[in-house]
């Protein structure tokens, strides 16, 4: 059943989808930044999948949730505010704030559990990755089932999505892969089976039986930020996935005539989950995004290596609209 939440000359496109039997609801949603493109795809393509059938419960799908963002090609509202960060809004608020309380009494409060799709920001790439609150039993058993390459543990941030469906108890897991404004097809693959999982393991879906059995992930405890320590020419040495020790080079960083300025190194082992991709930098920007764990680097790297042959496009896979792997 397709339906229009109507606000004023606003139209949130919803898809629900019900079972036969009574269940868990779930949403599924996309494009609260309007720039991030991946999530919309991965909704269109599940929906669409000759093989995807709900027998329980309900899916509630929003591909849009930044409608105005998506048609403008850009992150924020009209207001320019964020509207992952207006959240649990206002009826009565700015624009950013309206939408963030008409998604979240009208879909989010009727939830027991959310997918919330996202992707890296412009000229930014994630690593497939889920993020939760991994102290909570309950997403962490959906963060493994979902089945990305990295499991990361997030506190909520104040004013997001996450932080008032929590409140309201509901479950939710945040998709990150890609880079806004681009449709990378193996994280639009990775989503869909991801999603397929855990709505397989909510009995939302049948069970289906495969030989390729993954192991379980591993949760990375923290993560941060490695900044550029000069302005000028990047060239990458490294690539998403990648595990790197203390003091590796990641990047050098040189003139126009060639002079190396700056070199980026490692300050402690981890997992390359999110990297800048634009060739130019200045001195302080955000260049890479390491995750960190407590287990052995070399089986973070063997796992995310199977989980990515694993995830690779099948044929049953319905690709109405992609440009490839980056």
């Amino acid at each position: 059943m397709l339906n229009y939440i109507q606000m004023q000359r606003f139209s949130l496109p919803v898809q629900i989808i019900r079972g036969a039997k009574e269940g868990p609801t779930i949403f599924i949603s996309a494009a609260v930044h309007g720039d991030e493109l991946n999530g919309i795809e991965i909704i269109r393509r599940l929906i669409n999948k000759p093989n995807f059938k709900i027998i329980r419960g309900t899916v509630i799908a929003v591909p849009m949730v930044n409608v105005y963002g998506v048609v403008n090609q850009s992150r924020y509202m009209p207001d320019r505010r964020d509207l992952n960060r207006c959240f649990p809004g206002s009826a009565k608020g700015s624009l950013a704030a309206r939408v963030a309380h008409i998604f979240l009494t009208q879909i989010v409060q009727h939830c027991d559990y959310g997918i919330d799709l996202h992707t890296g920001a412009i000229h930014r790439s994630n690593l497939p990755q889920i993020r939760g609150d991994m102290n909570d039993p309950e997403t962490k058993a959906l963060a493994k089932i979902f089945a990305s390459p990295v499991v990361l543990h997030s506190n909520v941030v104040d004013g997001s999505l996450r932080e008032s469906a929590v409140a309201n108890d509901t479950k939710v897991l945040l998709y990150e892969a890609g880079e806004a404004l681009r449709f990378d097809d193996f994280s639009i693959n990775a989503g869909i089976k991801g999603i397929e999982n855990v709505l397989r393991h909510l009995k939302m879906m049948r069970q289906i039986t495969s030989k390729r059995k993954l192991k379980e992930p591993y949760i990375a405890n923290s993560s941060g930020w490695l900044r550029a320590n000069a302005s000028g020419v990047v060239k990458h040495l490294v690539e998403l996935g990648d595990r790197v020790t203390s003091g590796d080079k990641l990047a050098e960083i040189g003139s126009p005539y060639g002079e190396i300025l700056g070199v980026v190194k490692a300050t402690r082992s981890g997992i390359l989950i999110g990297q800048q991709n634009i060739p130019l930098v200045q001195e302080g920007e955000a260049m890479f995004h390491i995750a960190y764990f407590k287990e052995d680097d070399e089986a973070i790297v063997e796992h995310i290596e199977s989980v990515q042959d694993f995830l690779r496009p099948e044929d049953d896979l319905n690709r109405t609209s992609s440009t490839g792997n980056k």
